[in-house]
């Protein structure tokens, strides 16, 4: 049971006497370095800090062991590396304009006893170049299957490759990577096979790179196709709705690719044909009862034929009113106008009419129920005469 409970002693004890247990008391004396990541082309700051450095100075080198600077003096004369920070517990410089031959482990080193260093991993991504589509025809027909190349070089590590058309995803095949001759960049490639149709011409198909490099930037290139393909027609009639006595045009409209050259036109029942030409409209100077019917539209390319119908119904004509007609309208609203006006001052005159009579009559009846009548008069007179000795009574 004594030697087991011994054994965590011995180790502690071992440890404190390793080297590297010798190491742990002085970290403060530890360059402390990180790795970095820059584009071919850009700049890296290179940054070493040490707690205590022993009143000694700092120290970087690259890759090939050669010193860059040592505390603030350069040692390698190479104009793209300068100081940035030079004190007793850091040392910084940068390195502009950085090529892929400039990648690799660059060392912090500190000359106390023992020296003391620091590695510091510089990664220089290679930047893709733009892409080229190959394998496009001057045209493609339609149903007819292409087949686009795509191809970028330079990028480091190796990018991806994609595939759309306008805003629709492409799916291609596998990205193809192949080292370039400096033995530190790739070339990638890739293919798309697809069958085209009359709504892909004047479309783009997009090949575009993916890498890390350009730090979501768009490195594209597209492919402007055109498709041929036979054409189309519709017949539309100008004005739409034609009346007897109109001059109408009929506009057979063709679209293809090429365009339609020549334009048939027949009327079901009619030999021979009404028109041929390069013109697309077909003119009635004045329409009739005994143009209605059906006609047809023959639009011609060298990709093929298409054949458009449409029925003529031709309406009797509209009405149109005279000058006289027109004149007697507005004359006829006037008067109606003034008679409406006089219908509404009689309602208010009369309103008010009967409104003052019955005052008037109101008036008058009481203006006979106070004055004696003529026979009443007459009575006490007569009475006035006799003295009043004698009364009589007499009635009327």
């Amino acid at each position: 049971m004594g030697a087991p409970s011994a054994l965590p002693l011995l180790l502690l004890f071992a440890c404190c006497w390793a080297p590297g247990g010798a190491n742990l008391s002085q970290d403060d004396s530890q360059p402390r370095t990180s790795d970095e990541t820059v584009v071919a082309g850009g700049t890296v700051v290179l940054k070493c800090q040490v707690k205590d450095h022993e009143d000694s100075s700092l120290q970087w080198s690259n890759p090939a062991q050669q010193t860059l600077y040592f505390g603030e003096k350069r040692a390698l004369r190479d104009n793209r590396i300068q100081l940035v920070r030079s004190t007793p517990h850091e040392l910084s410089i940068s390195i502009s304009n950085v090529a892929l031959a400039d990648e690799g482990e660059y060392t912090c080193s500190i000359f106390t006893m023992p020296v003391r260093t620091a590695k510091s991993l510089v990664t220089v991504l290679g930047i893709p170049q733009k892409p080229i589509i190959t394998g496009y025809k001057s045209s493609l027909r339609e149903k007819e299957t292409t087949t686009l190349n795509c191809q970028s070089s330079g990028s480091k590590p190796a990018a991806q490759l994609s595939w759309r058309k306008g805003e629709k995803e492409l799916h291609g095949e596998p990205t193809r990577i192949q080292e370039d001759p400096n033995g530190k960049t790739f070339t990638v490639s890739s293919s798309v096979t697809f069958q085209v149709t009359r709504e892909d011409d004047g479309a783009d198909i997009v090949c575009s790179v993916n890498h890390e490099s350009l730090k979501g930037a768009d490195r594209s290139t597209s492919q402007h196709i055109e498709v041929l393909y036979t054409p189309t027609a519709k017949i539309r009639p100008d004005p739409p709705h034609p009346r007897e006595g109109q001059k109408l045009l009929l506009h057979c409209e063709g679209r293809g690719n090429p365009v339609p050259q020549q334009y048939l036109w027949e009327k079901e029942g009619s030999v021979p044909p009404l028109k041929i030409t390069q013109e697309s409209a077909l003119i009635f100077p004045f329409l009739n009862k005994s143009d209605s019917g059906t006609y047809g539209c023959t639009a011609t390319s060298n990709m093929g034929s298409y054949k458009a119908y449409y029925t003529l119904n031709v309406n009797d004509p509209s009405p149109v009113p005279s000058s006289s007609s027109t004149y007697h309208a507005i004359i006829g609203g006037i008067v109606a106008f003034i008679v409406f006006l006089l219908l509404i001052l009689l309602i208010f005159l009369g309103h008010y009419l009967i409104r003052h009579k019955g005052t008037y009559l109101t008036h008058e009846a009481k203006g006979s129920d106070d004055a004696p009548d003529a026979d009443t008069a007459i009575i006490n007179a007569e009475g006035g005469q006799s003295g009043g000795d004698d009364k009589k009574e007499y009635f009327i």
